[in-house]
């Protein structure tokens, strides 16, 4: 059984598909239990206890009361409606475990910062994490909370070997896998990693879906540029796509397609629904796998490479992409569009570019000026790093911010 209990803002319940053969990575809640209270973990016993569930129970349902006020227009502070957007929305979905919170709202903060179009966040997170999401999001300004709307879930992981998926190479990174299956009403997705931040708004890289021929149904960027210094290539034990594999952190899918497609595969003769491709993909490589998730991913594209849109690594620059030498050539060309901190870069001082990039835009107000504020603090940082090969490309990191930034005081109430 798959249960997805989720939080959302405009309070839309989230079907229990029986069918698929999913199950919550939680306890099933007790009858008659609703949405609200599966949000945090257990309720601790003895008084304390009851009263502390109690007062969550009540923080939550206000919270709800404000969202649903909000979608019928009674908008806070002054009044007047929300007007009806003509266009749907873009789809952002996360995964959160662990001390992933702060990195994710931080990334989540770039994506508002800078979109133009509506965006519907999807996090994914671990129950004891979402009433911080919750009440984070809810924080923000009310000219940035009505660009977006968000929907909390709960891991949520095939009931046959729940563990394994959960630890796969990190913890609930493979939770994206299974994206087209949980959101199944939603047509398409960017998912990005929570070390992810957007110099760009999302609506460059949403606009790649409208590029895509009638065969692809989703879009990544490669793991490597330079062949010399690739890891597939070298060193994989299982098939890859192309010269160099795919990196996985950045990803657009049209899940329609995705849930409609039969995939050519080394196991049968015929093809395979996706559902029916990811179990006995783990079974057979799961020994000769090194990056989790993103080496299945590989395996599925090397054998449906027509099925897939490769984009330019500026929508995915890594420290690989410059700690031997600038290796990324539209970078070069015309910026960096999304910078991903994996290695964990932003938390240590091994790439002290990639550092001050998210502590600046972890530290910016929504509303203060952001060539002050944001900006001019960034590119003073970047200066002290030039005695790095990462530090010297700093210009690269500020090229399409500062364009980004230029254009965001349209979100801004006027006199702020």
């Amino acid at each position: 059984m798959f249960t997805v209990n989720c939080f959302t803002r405009t309070c839309r319940s989230v079907e229990t598909d029986r069918r698929r053969g999913f199950s919550s990575h939680r306890e099933s809640p007790e009858a008659g239990e609703g949405p609200w209270t599966k949000l945090g973990p257990k309720a601790h016993t003895g008084t304390i206890g009851l009263w502390n569930s109690l007062m969550t129970s009540v923080r939550l349902s206000i919270l709800s009361l404000r969202y649903i006020m909000r979608q019928r227009g009674q908008v806070e502070a002054g009044g007047g409606s929300v007007k009806s957007r003509p266009e749907p929305p873009m789809h952002l979905a996360v995964v959160a475990c662990g001390e992933r919170l702060e990195e994710t709202l931080t990334m989540i903060k770039s994506a508002v910062l800078f979109s133009i179009k509506h965006l519907h966040l999807h996090i994914f997170a671990e129950d004891q994490l979402h009433t911080s999401f919750i009440e984070a999001l809810e924080s923000w300004p009310g000219f940035i909370r009505f660009s977006f709307n968000y929907t909390v879930y709960s891991i949520s992981f095939p009931s046959e070997n729940a563990a394994e998926w959960k630890k796969l190479f990190k913890p609930c990174a493979s939770q994206r896998l299974f994206l087209p299956l949980i959101l199944k009403d939603v047509d398409s997705v960017v998912y990005v990693d929570s070390d992810i931040l957007f110099l760009q708004p999302v609506d460059r890289l949403w606009a790649f879906l409208s590029h895509f021929n009638s065969s692809q149904l989703a879009a990544m960027a490669p793991e490597h540029e330079e062949p010399r210094i690739a890891w597939y290539n070298r060193f994989a034990r299982h098939p890859f796509y192309g010269r160099t594999g795919i990196n996985s952190g950045v990803m657009l899918m049209n899940m329609t397609r995705m849930r409609n497609m039969f995939f050519k595969n080394d196991m049968t003769s015929v093809g395979l629904r996706w559902e029916e491709l990811l179990m006995p993909l783990l079974q057979k490589y799961k020994l000769n796998i090194t990056w989790g998730d993103q080496d299945l991913l590989n395996i599925i594209f090397h054998h449906n490479p027509e099925c897939l849109l490769e984009f330019p690594c500026q929508w995915n620059y890594r420290p690989d992409h410059c700690i031997y030498g600038s290796n990324c050539a539209s970078a070069e060309e015309d910026g960096i569009y999304i910078l991903h901190g994996n290695r964990g870069v932003y938390h240590d001082h091994k790439q002290p570019a990639f550092r001050a990039v998210y502590e600046a835009i972890r530290k910016y107000s929504f509303g203060a000026d952001p060539t002050t504020s944001l900006l001019d603090p960034l590119q003073e940082e970047l200066l002290k790093t030039t005695h790095t090969y990462c530090g010297k490309s700093h210009a690269l990191l500020t090229q399409r911010l500062a364009h980004s930034l230029a254009n965001i005081n349209r979100k801004a109430p006027r006199g702020r």
